[in-house]
């Protein structure tokens, strides 16, 4: 690989390979990053259960979602009335509202869109995630990493001061409440 700028030739990934970040049940694997691409990053993503990345949106960035394996409740419209606390209840002047989205769900957010996503189910799920222009979004899911990687509860002065640096303006607080783990009885 050369520097960035996409420069680079063409790629070729196998299942599993790329640059993984992970902290506990959060990971991401950048698969085409801007040292390849000048016009968009690629990651897969798993969003573990009891992760709401909150909603948000972003001024100069699109982004796009597949869902690869298990559900994640998605939003992507301009509410009536963007509440500060609770984007499930959000619903669009056109009727729309959060939708529950499996395997094989795409999500396209060009840039002032609201959105969000929340897996609140019992199981991870994987996330293709493309975002454009790269690399913004590369440092970001580092830096997210690092601060969820102090544990206990959310700094949410460092993610509002992370959000600030990358295009990202938060209107409902990002969450992550893992379920308890199985307490074993016997």
């Amino acid at each position: 690989m050369t520097g960035g700028g996409g420069s680079a030739g063409p790629l070729i990934l196998p299942p599993g390979r790329g640059r993984t970040v992970a902290v506990a049940a959060q990971r991401v694997t950048f698969k085409v990053t801007g040292e390849h691409s000048r016009a968009a990053s690629t990651f897969e993503v798993v969003v573990p259960p009891g992760f709401d990345v909150g909603a948000h949106t972003h001024t100069h960035s699109e982004e796009l979602f597949y869902v690869i394996e298990g559900e994640l409740e998605v939003l992507a419209f301009e509410p009536l009335v963007r509440t500060p606390d609770h984007w499930r209840e959000w619903e669009s002047a056109a009727g729309e509202r959060a939708v529950r989205a499996g395997p094989g769900t795409l999500l396209f957010v060009p840039p002032g869109c609201p959105h969000a996503f929340a897996n609140s189910g019992p199981e991870p799920a994987r996330v293709l995630f493309q975002a454009a222009p790269p690399p913004a979004h590369e440092r970001y899911f580092e830096e997210l990493l690092d601060i969820l990687a102090a544990g206990g509860e959310i700094d949410h002065s460092a993610i509002a001061a992370l959000r600030l640096r990358y295009d990202v303006q938060q209107l409902t607080p990002l969450r992550y409440d893992p379920p308890a783990a199985p307490v074993d009885t016997v």
